[in-house]
């Protein structure tokens, strides 16, 4: 039975195969047939002659600015984002609301307690959602609670934790809804006007300011403002994104100032308190012995500790901004940032800029000559004996190890993290005296540590 039903699919075949006529289309033919029909299905899949015309218009998603002149239709701009924040404003969580959920989350902790920190399970954390509102919504997602899962036995997360996260995130939506107020462009960045605008309103609610004088408001803000663009906005294009500043920590500092029990030590590492400020802009007219408001080589030359060399000083003055060859206090600010942070790669850049002297993009081994001569040329005014520049410049490059034996780029000094050392050799006796006299200045630390450890003793 078998055998005859494959003779009869095999007798099929070859009916069918016999019966099939032969293609006798040329190649050409053949290939504009496969064009055909590749064209034909392809415009099918990309939605082409059969869909709807909508889809061929592109939408409008730019729309421009309108002009100074153009006055009715910025006023309507300006009142529609004024708007458009009081609603953002209105979705975010006031104190009564905080507090009342402080209380859900305490209510539905979960036994027991660990190191007295009140804990809280998923099925517990869901109803407190249930009941919290629909404010609150989105705090209280899965992966929310994943990220603050740790290493608890039972797959709870900390009640406190878990509220610190809902209040800083209300504060940064707050911050960012206030900092938007003054946007006057509306595209999501403060120029320099803005953030003075902004600091200026924000004095009277910080306790810590409340003893400085009107008078001094102005230099307080160019103080405060300068911290902000010298390091967030490092291109100099006069303006810094909204979310760069609520993503460094330099908000966090000047909002510091509304604690009125704040230490002197906090206050004196504040950049933003009124010691601070009253320090620095002390500094700039006790350096400015002419008292016409500015500041002149000679008079920057007493600087710190007066031993920044001549030659740096000339490049300061070459580069930056200045007044007839004096330089006020803005440009003075941006100095002092530099020098105080050597550390920051912004300070680098600062410095690097004036090293780099014919804009190379690197210092070469004639860079460093150039710059260290006047250290040994210092030392030699100080009694001390000058110290061979080949060894200066093997320690130079074997600190920084950059990728190019003979180049130092900017990126080279920040990668190395030893670039406030090289460039305090550079431009600084007194830094070059504390890095040649490192081992001794460490040995006498400790000695001083052991002798006071014996004393307590």
């Amino acid at each position: 039975m078998a055998k005859e039903e494959e003779t009869h699919w095999s007798d099929v075949l070859k009916r069918r195969l016999a019966g099939k006529k032969k293609d006798e289309r040329t190649e050409e033919e053949k290939k504009a047939e496969e064009t055909e029909l590749f064209t034909k299905y392809y415009t099918e899949w990309r939605g082409g002659l059969e869909t709807d015309e909508s889809y061929k218009t592109i939408p409008r998603f730019y729309y421009k600015l309108p002009a100074e002149d153009e006055v009715l239709l910025q006023k309507l701009r300006e009142e529609s984002r004024a708007v458009f924040l009081q609603r953002k404003s209105r979705e975010l969580l006031d104190n009564e609301e905080l507090q009342n959920l402080w209380f859900l989350l305490d209510k539905h902790q979960v036994p027991p307690v660990i190191a007295e920190e009140a804990m809280i399970n998923y099925e517990a954390f869901i109803q407190v959602a249930e009941k919290a509102g629909p404010k609150c919504r989105n705090f209280f997602a899965a992966r929310v609670y994943a990220k603050l899962l740790h290493s608890d036995p039972y797959g709870r997360i900390s009640i406190m934790q878990f509220f610190n996260y809902v209040m800083r995130k209300v504060w940064l939506h707050q911050t960012r809804i206030g900092l938007s107020l003054y946007d006057v462009a509306g595209q999501g960045y403060l120029r320099e006007s803005d953030l003075e605008n902004y600091i200026l309103e924000l004095i009277p609610t910080l306790p810590q300011l409340d003893g400085l004088e009107k008078s001094f408001y102005s230099f307080y803000v160019c103080t405060a403002v300068r911290k902000f663009f010298f390091f967030l906005d490092p291109l100099r294009t006069g303006k810094i994104k909204i979310q760069d500043i609520l993503a460094c920590s330099f908000l966090d500092d000047l909002l510091e100032l509304r604690d009125e029990e704040l230490s002197k030590e906090s206050q004196e590492s504040n950049w933003f308190s009124a010691p601070s400020a009253l320090r620095v802009y002390g500094q700039y007219l006790n350096l400015d012995k002419d008292h016409n408001g500015m500041l002149s080589k000679e008079e920057l030359s007493r600087y710190g500790t007066a031993t920044l060399t001549s030659v740096f000083l000339d490049r300061v003055f070459q580069e930056c901004l200045t007044y007839d060859g004096e330089m006020d206090y803005k440009t003075y600010l941006d100095f002092v940032l530099a020098l105080e942070n050597r550390k920051e790669p912004a300070a680098l850049q600062y410095i690097f800029k004036l090293l780099d002297m014919e804009n190379l993009g690197y210092l070469n081994v004639f860079s460093l000559n150039y710059f260290f001569r006047a250290i040994q040329e210092q030392m030699k005014l100080h009694s001390q004996e000058p110290v061979c520049f080949q060894d200066v410049k093997d320690e130079i490059f074997d600190m920084v190890k950059p990728k190019d034996p003979y180049k130092i780029t900017l990126q080279d000094l920040v990668n190395s993290c030893q670039g406030d050392t090289v460039v305090s050799i550079l431009i600084d006796l007194n830094g070059f005296w504390t890095y040649e006299n490192r081992e001794v200045l460490v040995a006498n630390d400790n000695d001083s540590s052991n002798t006071l450890d014996l004393d307590d003793t």
